[in-house]
């Protein structure tokens, strides 16, 4: 599925689009089932204007340019497409992709506003950090509607509904509360024959709080910018927010251990670093912390520093990450941001961190 970043990314385009009275048109290209290996997982969406302009490809070489050929004829007919790649159907250009797999991608065109309604719901969703779910009904008795319906969720109520059947839309009530993986593709029937839905999961952008405004914060700041997270950076006096010099796009506040947690919020899509370089101030801040529910808090420091916090902090944390980060042999602040950041995506992924090379399951979970 497209990452909260990649999908900021999909809407500013649409948005775009609109703004330019849809001049020329466009085409969403969404994969709704893979098996086996395949470049992308169901879920990922890619946006292809008329004027030859890509958001978010999906993949190189051949697959990307067979998808966009069907893309075009999407836009010139108006008529939604349901793209098979599998032995029996395009297998010519599952050879070349080289992968292996099969996968389903479903092509709708996005000529008007009723084409992006429900974007407005994408956007409550990402801009409030809301949890959320959304259902594409795209497919009646096996033949490919003209144009997929929506339905979005966030966890209290229905943000946008345009299923066009009550009864329908009741029916996507329980898979779309109990999604067991982030996307699932259904058939589910009903009196008027079987649909098909795509069930996605939404959820916020991964947000990164620093506490400590220094060289190494700096450098964590650009490498996660360039992830598109979103980014606060936290110190105790005001001054060395002003001389580390942060981008605009980042939050820069100033916050005692005291306020620290009132000031972040931070929830299951927040990582936090402690990064001050002064120990009893990095314990201060992570007791602190300790009342709230980040996905990860690390702490940067030597072994034996991370030894005296550990005993300091008495298992205050289910799992404090502290030294942070991997064992790359980083050394340049910089190396030190990519080991760090990797094992908070890592820890956001439920991943280990190990290398491929010698893991067996799929890389693409």
């Amino acid at each position: 599925m497209n990452s909260p970043q990649e999908l900021q990314a999909l809407i500013d385009a649409l948005r775009e689009l609109q703004r330019d009275g849809f001049a020329g048109g466009a085409a969403l290209a969404t994969i709704t089932y893979t098996h086996g290996s395949t470049f992308r997982r169901a879920g990922t969406s890619m946006l292809v204007r008329g004027d030859g302009r890509i958001v978010c490809e999906l993949a190189g070489g051949c697959p990307q340019r067979d998808i966009v050929f069907r893309a075009n004829e999407v836009i010139a007919t108006g008529q939604t497409q349901l793209v098979h790649y599998n032995r029996d159907a395009n297998y010519d250009v599952l050879i070349e992709m080289g992968c292996g797999g099969e996968l389903d991608v479903l092509i709708e065109p996005v000529l008007g506003d009723r084409d992006i309604a429900y974007l407005e719901a994408l956007e409550y969703c990402l801009g409030e950090r809301r949890l959320g779910s959304m259902a594409t009904v795209f497919s009646h008795d096996g033949t490919v509607q003209a144009r997929p319906r929506r339905r979005i969720d966030d966890t209290h109520r229905t943000l946008f509904d345009d299923i066009g059947d009550e009864a329908l839309s009741s029916l996507l009530d329980q898979p779309m509360s109990a999604l067991s993986a982030c996307v699932e593709r259904q058939e589910l029937a009903t009196p008027r024959g079987a649909v098909t839905a795509l069930f996605e999961r939404l959820h916020p952008r991964p947000a990164l709080a620093l506490i400590g405004a220094n060289v190494g914060a700096r450098a964590m700041v650009d490498l996660a910018l360039t992830l598109g997270w979103q980014v606060t950076v936290v110190d105790s006096h005001a001054e060395r927010l002003l001389a580390t010099a942060l981008p605009a796009k980042v939050v820069a506040r100033v916050a005692t251990p005291s306020t620290v947690c009132e000031l972040l919020k931070p929830d299951e899509f927040t990582a936090v670093v402690v990064m001050t370089h002064r120990y009893e101030l990095d314990v201060e801040y992570l007791n602190a912390l300790g009342d709230s529910s980040p996905a990860y808090v690390g702490a940067i420091g030597s072994r034996d520093r991370a030894r005296r916090m550990n005993h300091a902090l008495d298992g205050q944390f289910d799992q404090l990450h502290v030294p942070a980060g991997l064992d790359i042999g980083s050394d340049t602040p910089q190396e030190i941001a990519l080991a760090v950041l990797a094992e908070i995506v890592a820890t956001f992924n439920a991943r280990e961190g190990r290398r491929l090379s010698v893991t067996s399951g799929p890389i693409h979970s």
